[in-house]
């Protein structure tokens, strides 16, 4: 039997991505170090990443999901996906990535602040904790002390059954600054899983969830 050929993408879904990747890439060249990477990451990684919004979704509230440098919004989407009635809240460095998450998803919620000010912007909007915090930020944020203080910031702003996940590519895990963020990780939270590689990523990646946050974090 002659295989089904995939359909073709519309000329509306190839003008939309090359829209993201342009984006992208324009972020990349001016501050490689703090986009990371040439290409925004795939809908199974991002897929991946937001898995605990289901657990969330269980607990029969209406689940505060903050996102860290959504980028282009692929995990954003995934979120909306996920669960469309999450209250959502973005915090986005790069204007332009901003400005193309508003032109994508309408009124979102995006402040163009560091993530280190989630808990402020939490208590700005009159939102006690967070269920879910996901994070595609590179490994510049997490680095030495800021890293360390950030990991704690994260687990303050989470509710007592919330989770946090992140993203880092498989070819690093063994590399000093892998090391460290999962060793931070592991001074926040009770309990650090890491996924499978999710190869079909460029480059492959694995999902960090961390969970039962500790409020006061080992310095």
């Amino acid at each position: 039997m002659t295989p089904t050929p995939a359909p073709l993408p519309r000329p509306g879904q190839v003008d939309a991505r090359i829209a993201e990747l342009s984006v992208f890439v324009r972020s990349f060249l001016r501050d490689p170090l703090r986009t990371a990477s040439l290409v925004p990451s795939s809908r199974l990684l991002a897929e991946r990443m937001v898995r605990p919004l289901a657990a969330a979704h269980a607990r029969g509230r209406r689940p505060v999901v903050v996102e860290l440098g959504p980028g282009t919004g692929v995990v954003t989407q995934a979120l909306l996906t996920a669960g469309p009635e999450i209250r959502y809240l973005g915090l986005e460095l790069d204007g332009a990535m901003i400005g193309h998450l508003h032109r994508r998803f309408g009124d979102l919620d995006v402040v163009q602040a560091p993530a280190s000010e989630l808990g402020a912007a939490l208590a700005a909007r009159e939102l006690a904790d967070a269920d879910l915090v996901v994070s595609g930020l590179p490994w510049q944020a997490w680095a030495g002390r800021a890293g360390h203080d950030l990991v704690s910031s994260v687990a303050a702003a989470l509710s007592p059954t919330g989770a946090f996940t992140q993203f880092t590519y498989g070819w690093t895990l063994w590399a000093p600054p892998a090391r460290r963020q999962r060793a931070d990780l592991e001074a926040g939270f009770g309990q650090v899983d890491r996924s499978s590689v999710v190869w079909r990523n460029v480059p492959p990646a694995v999902v960090y969830t961390a969970t039962r946050p500790r409020r006061e974090v080992p310095a």
